[in-house]
Order: structure tokens, then sequence, then C-alpha cells
């Protein structure tokens, strides 16, 4: 059954998508079929029949336009908008940015992800405070976060994954994040290795992604998407919180060093694959 729905989808759902983001130059559906091509037979991949025919009316789209509103928007104590921002291709450039995140930025000089680099810019150029409910909110699709990354990444569907690794903390940034991603831990002794290092293995009816399959993995890391299960589009950060729960660890700290490592090192993963932006997880 679900090989006929395959191949109807791309023109079932472009007038859905392109109706609402006509930034987006490819269909995410398109993208992400063409990543399905490649692994026909992924039990990750083709697991959710029902999410493969949503995504038409994928939720993340409308937050998406709203981001895009914000963005735009003159806004805090300084009232302007976000457009002199640098996510590392130039003020106010969107296009390919997220897909080479994380990386080095001289004027912190930290290696920042993107919810980092949005944190900073929020408060430099606009002016607001660290405790101003719009950079304190980072989660849930009626945040200005969610809507701000939602929009900002959408500007990389279809572009494949390629951050940087020219300057040595982007190198040691992600080499931390792979000795993160291997260390166990916890009362079960547990990492991230231990769910994502073989094909098929599944929590409850989810089955996870394979780390070692570049198209399974790029569909695991394309966030910001909405998780049906919460009704919410998440983030990468929230998506970390979430693993370490289930570990049984404790909880990262939101923006740490720690986390953007393990971004690094999990986008490294994937890199030369395309992202998938917005998608619809479990």
């Amino acid at each position: 059954m679900i090989r006929p729905m395959l191949l109807a989808l791309p023109l079932a759902l472009a007038v859905g998508v392109t109706a609402h983001a006509d930034h987006l130059k490819e269909n995410p559906v398109d993208v992400l079929m063409r990543v399905i091509e490649e692994v026909p037979d992924s039990p990750y991949l083709l697991q959710s029949e029902q999410n493969l025919m949503m995504m038409e009316d994928n939720p993340n789209l409308w937050t998406v336009e709203d981001g895009k509103d914000l963005f735009y928007a003159a806004r805090g104590p300084n009232n302007v908008s976000l457009e002199t921002c640098d996510f590392g291709k130039g003020p106010g450039e969107l296009e390919g940015a997220y897909a080479e995140m994380p990386r080095y930025f001289e004027d912190t000089g930290r290696v920042m992800d993107l919810e980092a680099r949005l944190v900073h810019c929020m408060m430099e150029i606009q002016g607001f405070a660290a405790d101003d409910p719009a950079v304190r909110q980072r989660h849930g699709s009626g945040s200005d976060h969610m809507k701000l990354q939602s929009y900002i990444a959408s500007w990389s569907n279809g572009i494949p994954w390629n951050p940087p690794m020219d300057h040595p903390l982007e190198r040691a940034m992600r080499d931390a994040g792979e000795y993160i991603f291997y260390r166990r831990a916890g009362s079960l002794d547990m990492s991230c290795q231990t769910c994502h290092y073989e094909t098929g293995k599944r929590i409850r009816a989810s089955v996870l992604p394979n780390s070692r399959v570049p198209q399974e993995w790029t569909k695991a890391i394309s966030w910001p998407a909405f998780r049906v299960g919460h009704d919410h589009s998440r983030s990468s950060q929230h998506r970390i919180r979430g693993c370490y729960w289930q570990m049984r660890q404790a909880g990262p700290v939101a923006g740490s060093d720690g986390t953007i490592a393990l971004i690094s090192f999990w986008t490294d993963l994937a890199r030369g694959q395309p992202a998938i932006l917005p998608d619809m997880k479990r």
C-alpha cells in the first residue's frame, strides 16, 4: 500500500506547501522522497504513512509564516528588525545559513547553533533583556523562538548539511560532541549510541534512526519540525532535552556548549544529505 501512496505524494502535496511558504524553492516532501528513494526499505523513513500523508498540512508551515512576520518586524527596546543579524552568510542572508550551523562567529568568539545565535541577535541588535519572554520562552509553536527558528531554518530546505570545520573551535566542538554522543551515563548506563547505532531499533512503537545511515539521519536531525505527538513545533535543543530525559540522565542546559557540541557532531554525521525543512515527526 505504501508504494503507490508515495508515488502520488509529490503532486498532492505541492499545492498545500507552496501556498504557505512561497520562498521554498523545493517542496520538503520532494526532498524527503528523494531521500527515501536512496533507502527504499528503511524502517525508520517508512514507519508513518499517516505523517507522510499529513505533510501537505504540516502545521509548521504556519509557524514559518509567523516567523517571517517576526523576522522583519521592528521589535524590542531598539525597535529594529533582525535583518542586520548575521547567521553566517552575511547580515540578513538566510539561504543555506542554517545548513552550515553550528559554526564559529568571530563577533562572539564562540561556536553557536541557530538558537544561540538568535538569542545573541535579539539581545544585541533588538535590545531584548535575557529574561524577556521573547528570549526566555524557547519551546512550543506559540513562542517567538520557534516561529523565528522555523522561518530561518526553512531557507535551508533541500540544501546539503555542510557545517564548516575550518576554525579550530569548530573542530573541537565537533569532537566534543562525538565524545558526548558515545558517553554512557545515568542510571540506565545509556548513551546516544545505544538507540542510534543499529537499524530497526524501537522505543515502543517508534522506529529509531540509525546514525550510520545518512539518509535516516538527515530526517532525524531536520529540526525545527512539527512533532505530531506533542502537537507543537520543536527545536534541536528541545530534542536533546527529550533524549536525555529518556536516557534518565540529568537535563542539559539549553544553549550550553555541551548541547551545541552534540548538535555539531550530529550535523556532521548528516553531511552531504539534504535538509528536510519543515518536516513532521512522530
